[in-house]
């Protein structure tokens, strides 16, 4: 069996020769916990700060910034001023992490969303190719203020409820009248029936946005491409 890497101090630092500020991290980064695996791939230039890893986490995750965050590497932590962590200023090259470092990121505090990063590779920066990008992932990213882990997996799959199917019936129900109804009479539904067609609408939005942001590589990396991590990395600091 193999043996896992920590993320404290189960992994050396590189000498200070070793250094290529053109290097490219390949990162692999999954909120722990959740099953099946949230997780994104990235390729981040080794000169990125982790303030603006924090900013491409944000994007490829589908997270919003609106939160506190913290980098926990070794024993050290980089991240809010409001946490009293270090600033996040530090880059990736001057942390010197080798091939197959962990360490942790932590996003909303008073859950918090715990991811866990690895590096994969180190390449050769292509002098074609615009970085931040996103190569990979699965999984949609649990809404904002959702109540936590536990509240996203047990609400994961709503949709697939004796509820949602009755609401669905409600919803089918409702259109079908309006549909045999002649034009003058489509908006003369009675109260009551407004009243269901409603509470059936409402309770299938909210049940959709409990299945969190869908991921889209292309729409990922568009968002980083226009540069939104780095708007995503100043929220909250």
């Amino acid at each position: 069996m193999k043996r896992r890497l920590k993320s404290s101090t189960a992994v050396e630092p590189l000498p200070d020769a070793a250094v290529n500020v053109d290097v490219v991290l390949q990162l692999k980064v999954w909120l722990v916990g959740i099953s099946p695996m949230v997780w994104r791939r990235v390729l981040v230039p080794v000169s990125f700060t982790l303030r603006e890893l924090h900013g491409v986490i944000q994007v490829t995750m589908g997270w919003e910034g609106i939160h506190l965050y913290v980098f926990r590497l070794r024993a050290a932590r980089y991240g809010s001023w409001q946490v009293s962590a270090s600033s996040p200023d530090v880059t990736l090259a001057d942390l010197r992490y080798r091939k197959g470092a962990r360490f942790i990121y932590e996003y909303d505090l008073n859950i918090p969303w715990r991811h866990e990063v690895r590096i994969e590779d180190r390449l050769e920066r292509e002098a074609r190719k615009t970085y931040p990008v996103c190569t990979g992932g699965d999984g949609a990213c649990p809404p904002e203020d959702c109540g936590g882990l536990e509240s996203f997996m047990d609400h994961r799959n709503d949709w697939l409820s004796v509820e949602a199917l009755e609401d669905l019936d409600t919803m089918v129900e409702v259109l079908q009248g309006v549909v045999e109804k002649d034009d003058s009479e489509v908006l003369a539904l009675d109260q009551e029936t407004r009243w269901r067609l409603g509470d059936a609408v409402e309770r299938a939005r909210a049940r959709e946005q409990a299945q969190g942001r869908p991921f889209l590589r292309r729409d990922v990396n568009a968002r980083l491409r226009a540069g939104e991590h780095h708007i995503l990395m100043h929220q909250q600091w």
